[in-house]
């Protein structure tokens, strides 16, 4: 690399040193993959703000999902593309810590937004009578706030006993800044951290999995005596959440599994799990929501076509 990094205020990312032979190559992959995610996930966050119709819980929560992963793809991706272009392999301490924060942040939040969707389905399928009383839109967003603030102060509690560790080195394994390569670091017993962080982040996964899994269970009980046209589009809508949940939850479980089963794992290997918890869960929320949620994909048409005519007309 070309750019020398300040030891004393900076850490190495030993996973920007391994892209070196195709920076071309990770850079045009980010911006193709940063762009549609940006795009499509503001579209729909924009289509359910500005219809009327769509202010319905299932909708909230699509939106707050594609928003959620634009925060978590934005904490490290324009970042990254610009340390290809500059061929930089270098990160501030403060930045470090903050990029920690938002990236510790944003699974949890993530499986908390499955969690709350996976209930509201079965609200709706094995409830319909109860549901408009059980879930209303200030229901929602009371269940998002409040597992917000939860996540944030938990995730910030961590990053602070990761902060008042003395550090040996600066080179970190990975293509980011995470909470668990920082404690790694450290010169004296982590074990409070190792504990905190193993701790959190099982009862967020225990916790929700049991919630997402009793939910779905029940739901595909009630499906399966359901007539032929109620159970498709019931069916629909549970592969929908199953598939997504599903490609999400397998990454967040081998990055846990990494950081537990050892310390020396290659930076490759940090590099595509870092991918695949943080870029292609936001590339695939939208595609995913918009494409199979019929509702909401033919409103984002309508509201597409409505900008294409716009443009057109000006010309």
């Amino acid at each position: 690399m070309d750019n020398a990094c300040n030891t004393s205020n900076s850490f190495v990312l030993l996973g920007m040193v391994e892209t070196e032979g195709s920076r071309f190559l990770y850079c045009v992959l980010c911006i193709l993959t940063y762009s549609f995610t940006l795009f499509f996930s503001l579209t729909l966050a924009f289509v359910i703000w500005a219809e009327q119709s769509l202010h319905e819980p299932m909708y909230i929560l699509i939106a707050s999902l594609v928003l959620n992963g634009i925060l978590g793809s934005s904490t490290f991706v324009p970042k990254m593309m610009i340390d290809l272009l500059t061929r930089s392999n270098c990160i501030s301490r403060v930045g470090c810590f903050t990029q920690a924060f938002c990236i510790g942040a944003f699974p949890i939040s993530e499986i908390c937004i499955f969690t709350i969707m996976a209930y509201d389905t079965y609200l709706a399928v094995c409830h319909p009578l109860r549901y408009p009383t059980l879930m209303t839109k200030e229901t929602v967003l009371y269940l998002l706030v409040s597992c917000s603030i939860v996540n944030y102060i938990s995730v910030l509690i961590a990053i602070l006993l990761s902060a008042r560790l003395p550090l040996c080195g600066t080179q970190i394994n990975s293509i980011v800044c995470d909470n668990m390569g920082l404690v790694f670091l450290s010169c004296v017993d982590n074990s409070i951290n190792y504990f905190y962080g193993t701790v959190l982040f099982s009862a967020y996964l225990i916790v929700c999995m049991l919630l997402i899994c009793y939910s779905y269970l029940q739901i595909s009980l009630v499906c399966l005596r359901l007539t032929s046209e109620t159970y498709k589009r019931s069916v629909h809508t549970l592969v929908t959440h199953i598939l997504n949940f599903s490609v999400f939850f397998i990454g967040v479980l081998f990055v846990f599994i990494r950081y537990r089963v050892g310390r020396k794992n290659s930076a490759v290997l940090s590099a595509l799990l870092c991918l695949t918890t943080l870029v292609l869960p936001p590339f695939l929320n939208p595609l995913i929501y918009g494409m199979r949620t019929k509702k909401l994909n033919a409103k984002v048409l309508c509201c597409l076509k409505k900008i294409n005519k716009g443009a057109f007309h000006k010309f």
